[in-house]
C-alpha cells in the first residue's frame, strides 16, 4: 500500500495477530497514521513469524477495504438465497431478532442453534460473549468437528492431550516426514524450518496423495491412496519390528500396550501395506529404513490425512511411530499435529460461562451434519425442529459437506437465520438479517496457536468501518434485549481479552506475545498426559488402533466403486483459506477458476483434454469446473481444489456438492477426502 501521508497525524505501531485457521498464527506489525493504514507486515521479532506473511494475509488490507464489504445491517426482501436485502437500522434489526428468538425460546430454546467455527481463531470474537449468550439462552450446543476433530481425538487418546514438539526444533531434525500437509501453501513458517534442516543435510519426505508444491521440493514423494495412511503406518511398524529398529527401553518404560501393537504390526508386511496404499513394497521398506535408522527424526502431520472414515485410527498409529524409535528423546524428534493442548492450562475455563446453563443439558448438533439436521422434523430422538440459526465466523453453505442438503435447509422459509459477516457470502445470501462485523484490524482479541507455543494479542488499529460492530458487541446488545441482566454481559471486549488467559496481560500487551513454558524435549522421559503417564497403544477401555477403510471404497462398497472409480480429495487452493479470501480479486485472479486436477492416463481414458470444462458427479450431485491434466494427480485420484464460493462457480456449486455427511471413526468429524466420483466432458 502507498497511501497519501498526513504529516500532521501521529504514526503508531500496533501489535496484531493473524486470526485465520492456520497453524502459523502470525504476529503482525500494523503501522497506522491517524486512522489510515500505512503498512501491514509480519512481526520481525516474533520467533516463528520472523517478518514473513503468506500471500493471503499480506493482502489483508485489500480485504479490509473491499468495496463489497457489508457496512450496515441488512434485512431480507427477496426469496431465501437470492441475496436481496434492504438497509435497516441497528436498533430495529436487534429488536426484531431478539423478539423472534424470545418467541422461539418460549417454546423450546433448543430450537435455536449457533453455528460457528474458525472464521476467527480469537477467543474474544470467537466464543467468549457468544458462549455466554447461548448458555444463558439454553440453545442447542454445536459440536464443532468440521476440521480437525478426528485427528485431535486420536492424538489425545495416544498422548493424553493435543500436544507435540516445538516448531522451531524441526530445523535440527535429520529426517522430516511431511505427512498430509502442503506446508508451502498452508504452514509456511514450518516450511522455513524444514528448509533450514534441508540445507543442513536433512532428508525431507512428503507423504500425500497429491504431488503438492511441497512434495515437489522434498527428496521423495510417496503418493498413497486417500484414506490409507493407517495401513502405511502399520507397514512401517512391521519393518521397524522385523529389523529391530526399535528403542526397547523407551517402549518398555513409556508405551502402554506395546506387545499388542507389535502383534498387529506383524500382520502388515510391506506387500500388504503397499497393496492397500497403491504404492510399492520397496517404498514401504525404504521409508521404514530411513525412519528407523536416522536420528533425530520428526513428523509434521497435518489434517488432510484424517478427513476419512479411519482418520482417528490413522492419527493414533502415526502418533505412535516416534515412540517406537525413541524419537521423543530428542528435542528435534517426535511429532507435531497440534500444539493447542499446551495452552489449555493457561485458558480461563470460565470465559464462556457454562454455569449459565444452570443445570440444563441442551442437545448437541454436529456441525458436519447440518445438511441433514436442518431438514429434520421434531422427534423424541432428535428433539425440536431447528427454527432459528445464528451464524458467525463460518460459511456453512460453502464449506459444509453435501451442500445440496445444506442449501435446502437454509432455504426453508420457516427457518429464521441471522448471519454476522464481512461480506455477502453464500451463507449470508440465505439470511433474514445480515449484521456487519468488524475485521481483525478493528477489534480486540487474544490468540493461541495450534502450530506453535506462543500466545498473541490483537489490538484494534483502525476504527470500525461503516456501522460494523464486533461479534462480542453484537451478542452483548442481543443479551440486553433478551433481558439477560447478569453482570458478565457487561464485560467489554478489552475486559474479555484480559479474562481469556491466566497470564500477565500487561506483559502480553507490551510485547505482543508470550512464550508458553513448554519443555524443550517434552516427552524425553515419557510423562505423557494419559492416566498412566505412558503413550497409549491400547489401555483399559481403549481398543488397539487399526486400518479402517474409507466409507466410499472398493473394500466397503465394490458396486459404488465400479460406478464411481475415481477418489476425489478437495485440498484448499493455494491462495484461499477455506472459503475466506475467495472474494479478494487479486487472489482470485491468481487462482483463475475452479479446477479439477486429473492425471494424464485417467484423462485420456475419459477423452478429456487440459483446460476442458468437465462435470464431476456422483449420486449426490454434479459440479462443473475445468480439467487440469497434471502430474499433481496420481492415477485413480482427482483433486478438486476448493473451497470456492458456490455463487462464483460455473453452475452455482462447489466440490462440497459431492461430499457426504458420514462421519469419522473417532471425533464424529467429516470425511471430505473420502469421496468417490466420475468425470465426464461438460
Amino acid at each position: 500500500m502507498t497511501p497519501t501521508r498526513d504529516p500532521s497525524a501521529a504514526t503508531r505501531v500496533i501489535h496484531a495477530a493473524c486470526p485465520h485457521d492456520c497453524p502459523d498464527t502470525c504476529a503482525i506489525r500494523v503501522t497506522v497514521e491517524g486512522e489510515r493504514l500505512i503498512r501491514l507486515q509480519g512481526e520481525p521479532d516474533h520467533p516463528t513469524t520472523h517478518g514473513a506473511l503468506c500471500t493471503k494475509v499480506s493482502r489483508y488490507a485489500e480485504r479490509n477495504s473491499h468495496p463489497e464489504r457489508v457496512l450496515q445491517p441488512l434485512r431480507r426482501v427477496g426469496p431465501k438465497g437470492s441475496g436481496q436485502f434492504e438497509p435497516v437500522g441497528w436498533d430495529e434489526a436487534l429488536d426484531d431478532i431478539a423478539a423472534r428468538l424470545k418467541a422461539i425460546a418460549a417454546r423450546d430454546p433448543q430450537a435455536i442453534l449457533p453455528y460457528s467455527y474458525a472464521g476467527t481463531m480469537g477467543f474474544v470474537q470467537g466464543e467468549a460473549m457468544a458462549g455466554r449468550f447461548f448458555h444463558r439462552l439454553g440453545a442447542s450446543q454445536l459440536n464443532r468437528t468440521i476440521c480437525a476433530e478426528a485427528g485431535a481425538t486420536g492424538l489425545a487418546l495416544t498422548y493424553g492431550a493435543t500436544v507435540g514438539m516445538h516448531l522451531e526444533h524441526f530445523a535440527e531434525s535429520r529426517l522430516i516426514l511431511i505427512w498430509g500437509s502442503n506446508s508451502i501453501a498452508s504452514n509456511l513458517h514450518f516450511w522455513t524450518y524444514a528448509q533450514a534442516a534441508k540445507r543442513a543435510g536433512a532428508k525431507l519426505i512428503a507423504i500425500d496423495p497429491r504431488r503438492t508444491e511441497t512434495a515437489e521440493k522434498c527428496h521423495q514423494h510417496i503418493a498413497l491412496r486417500p484414506g490409507t495412511d493407517s495401513a502405511l503406518a502399520l507397514g512401517l511398524m512391521h519393518e521397524l519390528v522385523i529389523n529391530d529398529w526399535l528403542d526397547h527401553d523407551y517402549l518398555t518404560r513409556h508405551v502402554e500396550g506395546w506387545p499388542e501393537l507389535r502383534e498387529r504390526a506383524l500382520q502388515w508386511p510391506p506387500e500388504r501395506a503397499a497393496e492397500v496404499c497403491g504404492i510399492t513394497a520397496d517404498e514401504v521398506r525404504g521409508l521404514a529404513r530411513d525412519y528407523g535408522t536416522t536420528a533425530p527424526v520428526a513428523i509434521r502431520l497435518n489434517y488432510g490425512m484424517q478427513r476419512v472414515a479411519g482418520g482417528g485410527n490413522a492419527a493414533r498409529l502415526i502418533a505412535l511411530l516416534p515412540c517406537l524409535v525413541g524419537a521423543w528423546r530428542h528435542r528435534a524428534g517426535g511429532l507435531l499435529l497440534s500444539a493447542s493442548g499446551w495452552n489449555k492450562p493457561f485458558r480461563n475455563r470460565a470465559l464462556e460461562r457454562p454455569d449459565l446453563l444452570a443445570g440444563r443439558q441442551p442437545r448437541s448438533i454436529n456441525m458436519s451434519t447440518i445438511g441433514d439436521d436442518l431438514l429434520r422434523e421434531a422427534s423424541p430422538d432428535f428433539g425440536p425442529k431447528i427454527e432459528a440459526l445464528i451464524v458467525y465466523n463460518s460459511n456453512p453453505v460453502a464449506v459444509a459437506p453435501e451442500s445440496a442438503k445444506v442449501v435446502a435447509g437454509f432455504r426453508r422459509e420457516d427457518l429464521f437465520t441471522v448471519v454476522l459477516e464481512h461480506f455477502l457470502t453464500d451463507t449470508a445470501d440465505h439470511a433474514d438479517y445480515v449484521l456487519p462485523a468488524t475485521t481483525q484490524l478493528e477489534h480486540w482479541d487474544v490468540h493461541a496457536s495450534y502450530g506453535h507455543t506462543y500466545l498473541l494479542i490483537n489490538e484494534p488499529a483502525l476504527p470500525p468501518a461503516g456501522q460494523a460492530r464486533s461479534n462480542a458487541e453484537i451478542f452483548r446488545q442481543l443479551a440486553a434485549r433478551m433481558g439477560f441482566d447478569e453482570p458478565c454481559f457487561q464485560d467489554d471486549d478489552l475486559s474479555l481479552a484480559r479474562q481469556a488467559f491466566e497470564v500477565d496481560f500487561d506483559e502480553l500487551r507490551r510485547v505482543g506475545w508470550l512464550k508458553l513454558p513448554v519443555p524443550e524435549a517434552p516427552f524425553a522421559e515419557g510423562r505423557f498426559f494419559t492416566p498412566s503417564g505412558k503413550a497409549q497403544a491400547c489401555a483399559p477401555g481403549l481398543p488397539l488402533p487399526d486400518h479402517v477403510p474409507n466409507h466410499e471404497s472398493a473394500e466397503r462398497d465394490p458396486a459404488l466403486a465400479q460406478r464411481y472409480p475415481l477418489a476425489m480429495i478437495s485440498p484448499p487452493a493455494r491462495n484461499f483459506l477455506n472459503s475466506t479470501f475467495v472474494n479478494v480479486k487479486s487472489l482470485r485472479d491468481i487462482e483463475g477458476e475452479p479446477l479439477l486436477e486429473i492425471c494424464e492416463a485417467d484423462a485420456q481414458a475419459r477423452g478429456l483434454a487440459d483446460g476442458q470444462p468437465v462435470r464431476v458427479y456422483n449420486d449426490r450431485g454434479e459440479y462443473h469446473c475445468v480439467a487440469r491434466v497434471s502430474p499433481r494427480a496420481r492415477p485413480g485420484v482427482v483433486n478438486g481444489l476448493g473451497v470456492w464460493w458456490r455463487k462464483l462457480g460455473r453452475n452455482g456449486t462447489n466440490v462440497n456438492q459431492l461430499t457426504h455427511q458420514r462421519l469419522t471413526d473417532l471425533g464424529e468429524a467429516p470425511c471430505f477426502y473420502d469421496c468417490l466420483v466420475e468425470v465426464a466432458p461438460l
